[in-house]
């Protein structure tokens, strides 16, 4: 793999308080009511640092998620990042500077890790399909074969390996399918026309209309409707190049299914806009990183080094042991 690095504009991050929201899940299932062994051994106040390196090289995505995972736990902790979102990182490398009270850093721990190593397994397989997709137009877009609860990471994640998002959910604009057509489509190609022309007239003109085809001969009656973009789903390699002609510019061409690293190249080179992978979210493995605490004395808090405010307040809470 090539040494491109992407940096995405911090713009692209999602909205604090929806990261917040989703780590604030994670940590409370990982601690319903408290990290007992840390309670039992660990001083509240006593302070260290820490490091999350990586044990394999990859793409970075996920910097946000763990500060707010430390700041949940304790806002005493501090968090700096040496690279952005976006960046290239071999094994060896660090990810993240952490200094606070050492009981909330090991609270964070896995909650952190968790959302970090995932989205960076996203950004890094969504990479590999953008340089495959190398020297065509073609756009690497994710689909909503997403964790439930975590898309909105899942799709930074992808822009962060320098994809496309398609639409978020269901709200965000009409898209229909082989269930739909199966539905619209039994009097005949005419029958779907009229149906979507007559969705189109109740729908605002803001709103985007795709259509999911699997054949060629239903093209040129979604076409007659006026839609923004047609799906070639599982088309053979031919069938898709034919159906960029046959549509020639009149709508945007995505291309769907069986979409994978080895074949991605092939399909791009067709001359579809856009290529769909389910595979971006739901067929990712988590990277390999890991944290450790630097070796030597740890110290209290009100001696912590510049960032680690000895009368900050303590977010995550104390629990009495059970």
């Amino acid at each position: 793999m090539s040494r491109l690095t992407l940096v995405v504009p911090q713009a692209t991050v999602p909205p604090r308080h929806l990261i917040e929201s989703i780590v604030a899940a994670a940590l409370a299932e990982d601690a319903p009511w408290g990290d007992i062994t840390v309670q039992a051994l660990i001083d509240p106040d006593l302070c260290s640092t820490a490091t999350i390196t990586a044990r394999e090289p990859g793409v970075l995505c996920g910097t946000a998620a763990i500060e707010v995972a430390m700041q949940l736990t304790d806002g005493r902790i501090s968090v700096t990042f040496p690279r952005p979102d976006g960046s290239r990182f071999e094994a060896g490398d660090t990810i993240a500077d952490i200094s606070g009270p050492a009981a909330g850093i090991l609270t964070a721990e896995r909650t952190a890790l968790n959302i970090v190593q995932r989205l960076s397994g996203i950004a890094t397989m969504t990479q590999a399909f953008v340089e495959a997709a190398g020297g065509t137009d073609a756009r690497i877009v994710d689909t909503r074969k997403t964790t439930p609860g975590l898309r909105v990471l899942e799709r930074w994640a992808v822009r962060c390996g320098g994809g496309s998002n398609h639409r978020s959910s269901l709200s965000d604009a009409v898209m229909v399918k082989d269930n739909h057509l199966a539905l619209l489509a039994v009097d005949g190609p005419l029958a779907l026309t009229e149906a979507l022309l007559a969705a189109r007239s109740r729908l605002p003109h803001t709103v985007h209309v795709e259509v999911e085809v699997d054949r060629l001969d239903q093209i040129e009656p979604v076409l007659a409707a006026g839609v923004d973009t047609i799906m070639l789903d599982n088309f053979a390699l031919e069938e898709l190049a034919e159906g960029v002609r046959m549509i020639g510019g009149r709508a945007l061409v995505e291309a769907s299914g069986n979409v994978r690293l080895d074949t991605v190249a092939a399909i791009a080179a067709t001359g579809v806009d856009i290529i769909s992978a389910g595979a971006l979210t739901h067929s990712v493995r988590a990277l390999d990183l890991g944290l450790d605490f630097a070796a030597g004395p740890s110290r209290p808090v009100a001696a912590a080094s510049d960032g680690v405010s000895e009368d900050a307040t303590d977010q995550g809470g104390e629990h009495d042991l059970p």
